[in-house]
């Protein structure tokens, strides 16, 4: 199924952390959404004069409901079209045009899958690894911000994995640094190995984290790119496989 638009409607918005949560009804794109996608939504009303869309990646969906499809997305205000998504109350309309980007890859076999983010990056890796224990894999966490209330998603970590590593910067919550610091122990405890090679793996990011720098998922050799366009850990999947991305 590929993309569509459509006029969407805030259902709610909440605040978690210092990141904004908002769920939007969106039918068509939530029935198609896979973990890794993302949406892009016009800011600003329909009289603005910032032109350019918003990217980002895809929290969570409900393909059906009382109202129909929600896509829930999390972000951070940075600017003008971020801060204008901050105001926005339920049954104010939104132009969604989605999913787009490339999903995460999903092994054939059950395999020990290592998830890393940073920030909001976090964000759409917690339904892809409901989809990994759905075949039988086992999944750890590791996320990390600059401070604990740049975390996101840490309960929902311990909740749906094996094990969990936290890290801030500040040492407020976790472990003092980066995600990069703890990432070798925790590979060590698992039993995991990288696929692809170290230098290939993919880091979740957020824009805002001194951990992991520019939101958006995407293959890189260390660095984060700002374009949400997923990009997901390649096949084969093989026994002991580390899948590091982002958001």
């Amino acid at each position: 199924m590929g993309a569509v638009q459509v006029r969407g409607e805030v259902l709610s918005t909440r605040r978690t952390g210092e990141y904004h949560t908002l769920t939007i009804v969106a039918p068509g794109i939530a029935d198609g959404a896979r973990p890794g996608q993302f949406v892009a939504l016009a800011v600003g009303g329909d009289h603005s004069a910032m032109l350019l869309r918003r990217a980002f990646s895809i929290y969570r969906v409900q393909e059906r409901g009382i109202y129909g499809g929600t896509v829930e997305i999390v972000f951070s205000v940075h600017g003008k079209g971020t801060a204008w998504l901050a105001s926005l109350h339920a049954h104010d309309p939104v132009d969604v045009v989605g999913p787009l980007g490339r999903p995460f890859a999903l092994p054939r076999e059950p395999v020990t899958v290592t998830l890393v983010g940073g920030g909001y990056g976090s964000a759409p890796l917690f339904t892809l690894a409901e989809q990994l224990r759905g075949r039988g894999c086992r999944v750890d966490f590791v996320i990390g911000a600059a401070t604990e209330g740049r975390l996101f998603g840490a309960l929902e970590a311990k909740r749906i994995s094996t094990q969990v590593s936290i890290t801030t910067e500040d040492g407020s919550l976790g472990e003092k640094g980066r995600v990069t610091d703890v990432l070798p122990s925790m590979l060590e405890r698992s039993g995991a190995e990288p696929y692809p090679p170290p230098t290939r793996v993919a880091v979740t990011c957020s824009f805002g984290s001194a951990n992991a720098r520019p939101s958006g998922p995407t293959m890189s050799t260390g660095s984060c790119a700002r374009s949400p366009a997923s990009q997901a850990v390649p096949g084969p999947w093989t026994e002991k496989t580390i899948s590091t991305v982002p958001p």
